[in-house]
């Protein structure tokens, strides 16, 4: 008697291992539900990949966003330096000495 248990104990693994399991009559009724369900996991974990990869791409562009921020404030800070008047009078003075400033204001001329 104790040999028999041994006996289905093995040969249950062995059928489980080798798949024969999969041939009795329980798992060929229920064989369209079992492929569902693993299609559906199929998906259900290629979801989850696609939306891990999309997460990490959207902090890249945050990070790439806040890096362009700071250089057009930056850019925008040196061109209103070197637009500055008082900038433009020196570059100005240092390069050709005949032309000066106007102490004169402006006026339109009107036709």
């Amino acid at each position: 008697m104790v040999q028999t248990e041994e006996k289905k104990k093995k040969s249950s693994l062995k059928s489980f291992m080798g798949g024969d399991i999969l041939m009795m009559d329980f798992f060929r009724r229920q064989l369209k539900l079992l492929l569902l369900i693993l299609v559906l996991l199929m998906f259900y974990i290629n979801n989850r990949y696609i939306a891990q990869r999309k997460v990490l791409e959207i902090d890249r562009l945050r990070k790439e966003l806040v890096d362009i921020k700071y250089d057009a404030l930056t850019r925008n800070s040196e061109l209103m330096e070197r637009s500055r008047q008082s900038r433009i009078e020196e570059h100005i003075a240092g390069k050709e000495e005949s032309v000066k400033i106007s102490t004169n204001p402006p006026y339109i001329i009107k036709r």
